[in-house]
C-alpha cells in the first residue's frame, strides 16, 4: 500500500478522511497495518487512529489480530445491499439448497455491535410473508441469530453489549440478564437459539451463528416459519441442516 499523490496529510475533511481510510483498509492484501493504512489514506496517524476506533463501533471495521484492520460486517452488508442478488454465487447456493431442503424462509444477518443486519432473504413456499426486510437492523436479544451470536461471544462482551438494556419487542421477549443468560447457556448446549414469537408475533425461528478463521461469530444464519403452521419440534428437526449451512458459509463471508 502506498500514499495517494498530491494530497497533503492534513487534507479533507473529516468525512472525506473517514472514506479514504475505508478505501485503505478495503483495499486488497488486508487486513493492513495502522501504518499501511494511515500512509494509503494520506491521514496522520493520530486522526487514522481514531477514526479507526469509530468505524470499529460502528462495524464498518474489524480489529484484527496484531492490531491489523480488515472490512467489518456492516461494510460487508452495505456492499450485499448495493450489488443485490450478485454476491458469490457459492453464498446463493449455500442459503437456496437450505430453503430447499426445509421450504422455509432463510435469513442471513452479519453482526454489529448490538445489532444484525439483514442482507438476505429467501422466502419460503408457506403463504406467509414475515415483515423482515434486507437492510433491517435488529436486536441480538430478539432474534434467533442474534441469541445465536451472543452465545459464542465472551461473557465480558455479552454483559456491555446488553448494559444498556434490554428492550421489549413483543410479551416474550426476554428483558432480563438473568433469564437471556439461561437461555445463551442453552443455545450453548444445543448449538442453536430458538426465537419464540420474541421479535415478532406468531414468528417463530431458529438460527445458528456463522464463525470466522478465529472462531468469532460475525454473522448468522435462520429459519422462520409462523407458530400456526409450523410446530416448534418441525422446525428445530431442521437445526443440521442450519448448522451445516452455517459451516459451508464461514469461508466465505
Amino acid at each position: 500500500m502506498t500514499a495517494r499523490r498530491g494530497r497533503t496529510s492534513a487534507a479533507g475533511s473529516a468525512l472525506e478522511k473517514s472514506l479514504r481510510i475505508l478505501e485503505a483498509v478495503a483495499a486488497p492484501g488486508g487486513p493492513h497495518r495502522l501504518m499501511d493504512v494511515t500512509e494509503a489514506a494520506a491521514v496522520p496517524k493520530s486522526s487514522t487512529y481514531r477514526i479507526l476506533a469509530s468505524l470499529i463501533a460502528q462495524g464498518f471495521v474489524r480489529q484484527e489480530a496484531a492490531g491489523r484492520y480488515g472490512v467489518g460486517p456492516r461494510l460487508h452488508g452495505l456492499s450485499a445491499q448495493v450489488i443485490g442478488g450478485a454476491e458469490p454465487a457459492s453464498i446463493g447456493h449455500v442459503l437456496g439448497e437450505l430453503q430447499q431442503t426445509t421450504k422455509l424462509t432463510v435469513h442471513l444477518a452479519l453482526h454489529s455491535g448490538e445489532t444484525i443486519t439483514c442482507i438476505r432473504k429467501l422466502e419460503g413456499d408457506q403463504p406467509f410473508r414475515t415483515a423482515s426486510r434486507i437492510g433491517v437492523r435488529m436486536p441480538l436479544h430478539t432474534t434467533a441469530i442474534g441469541k445465536s451470536i451472543l452465545a459464542r461471544l465472551p461473557a465480558e462482551e455479552v454483559r456491555a453489549l446488553i448494559a444498556g438494556g434490554l428492550p421489549a419487542r413483543t410479551p416474550q421477549t426476554l428483558t432480563s440478564p438473568e433469564a437471556l443468560e439461561a437461555d445463551l447457556e442453552s443455545v450453548r448446549t444445543r448449538g442453536y437459539a430458538i426465537d419464540e414469537e420474541e421479535n415478532e408475533p406468531g414468528v417463530r425461528c431458529i438460527g445458528a451463528a456463522v464463525l470466522d478463521h478465529a472462531g468469532r461469530p460475525v454473522a448468522g444464519v435462520s429459519l422462520t416459519t409462523v407458530t400456526f403452521l409450523v410446530p416448534r419440534d418441525h422446525l428445530t428437526s431442521y437445526a443440521p441442516d442450519l448448522r451445516a449451512a452455517t459451516q459451508a458459509l464461514a469461508p466465505l463471508l
